[in-house]
């Protein structure tokens, strides 16, 4: 693919809209993306699988897994007054909630637009002033006066789900991307990245994708994919929250323009250090910049893959996505490209014994 192309995809990806549990739109994207790479499949949590094209049985197993859902939220109560109560999809610090305009998907599959709105600060009380704001003292307000109007005009259902209202957009004199669900839409689009570049390759391995759902809800859709595949190794596309913005500069481990992450650690995984030092000198060897993290938070679909089977190697290539879990996130372009390029280069490289030696 030329990079336009793969600029398409990504802008495609990013604008679906596709809560935990409702990937339904990024599903059919990367169904038609990625068809012409081999077989794909799909089980009942629309996790999606890709075969490629001349597998055979006597190799070994990779995996290139990333995840298709985003946060968001979801409708649970619609008031006589026409607002929209609502629940958090995945992690969201609350102040980065009101104010933004979301769109609610009703009955009929339509997305109507809303905005998160709050009491004005006109009728608030000093003491609500003060207080710390929780999600319950925010509504979605699409312009309806009552519950009726809700639910027979508008087909807003409890249940609804929700997402944010943002639109992909390439700054090309910057190499910047903005846009919404980058963490993990660019995971997506560099597992198709990467089955394009290998699709004329003779591997020594058998190269499986698995885009998983309901990550953002518990690594729900990994549990499952691993068990489904049963690879032998894997690697996991990752929109990762960028901090060179929000720690001192001899902090940062994830800046945009960098390079891709690779984390040794977070709260929910150790990554095998003999397949980190393979991943980080295959990098150093083909100039592929890099960067590696320590994390003391958050978790990937690494988590239930590398404790799969009998323990799989696995690594997690992060591209670095700043405000990850709001309404709009910046990355750059060369960091999505470089990341598929260091897993192209270790796939092109591995085998067997490699894989035994991990």
């Amino acid at each position: 693919m030329d990079k336009n192309t793969k600029l398409s995809l990504i802008e495609k990806l990013s604008n679906a809209n596709g809560i935990s549990g409702f990937e339904d739109d990024v599903v059919e994207i990367i169904r038609e993306s990625a068809k012409e790479y081999g077989s794909i499949s799909e089980d009942a949590m629309r996790n999606v699988y890709l075969e490629r094209n001349g597998n055979s049985p006597e190799k070994p197993v990779l995996m290139l897994d990333a995840h298709s859902d985003e946060v968001g939220f979801m409708v649970k109560a619609i008031r006589p007054d026409g607002m929209l109560e609502f629940m958090t999809i995945g992690g969201w610090v609350t102040t980065n909630i009101p104010a933004h305009i979301v769109r609610v998907k009703n009955a009929l599959g339509d997305y109507i637009e809303g905005v998160v709105a709050s009491k004005p600060p006109h009728f608030m009380s000093e003491q609500e002033r003060s207080a710390k704001l929780e999600v319950a003292h925010l509504v979605i307000d699409v312009g309806a006066t009552s519950d009726k109007e809700i639910i027979e005009d508008y087909k807003i259902e409890v249940g609804a789900p929700v997402v944010p209202d943002a639109i992909f957009k390439y700054d090309e004199k910057h190499d910047i991307m903005r846009g919404k669900a980058f963490d993990n839409r660019l995971g997506c689009a560099s597992v198709i990245n990467t089955f394009d570049e290998l699709k004329n390759d003779k591997l020594d391995v058998n190269l499986v994708g698995a885009i998983a759902s309901q990550e953002e809800v518990g690594t729900r859709g990994a549990t499952v994919t691993v068990a489904h595949v049963q690879p032998d190794i894997a690697i996991c596309f990752e929109g990762c929250p960028a901090d060179d913005t929000v720690v001192p500069s001899y902090q940062a481990q994830t800046c945009l323009k960098h390079g891709p992450m690779l984390r040794h650690i977070d709260v929910r995984m150790i990554t095998n250090p003999r397949f980190q030092r393979y991943a980080l000198n295959t990098a150093k060897e083909t100039g592929i910049p890099t960067q590696t993290a320590v994390r003391t938070g958050g978790g990937t679909d690494g988590a239930p893959i590398h404790v799969g089977g009998k323990a799989i190697p696995c690594i997690v290539i992060g591209i670095p996505v700043r405000y990850a879990h709001t309404s709009y996130g910046y990355s750059a372009y060369s960091d999505f490209e470089n990341a598929s390029r260091l897993a192209v280069e270790i796939i092109r490289r591995i085998n067997r014994e490699t894989i035994l030696s991990f």
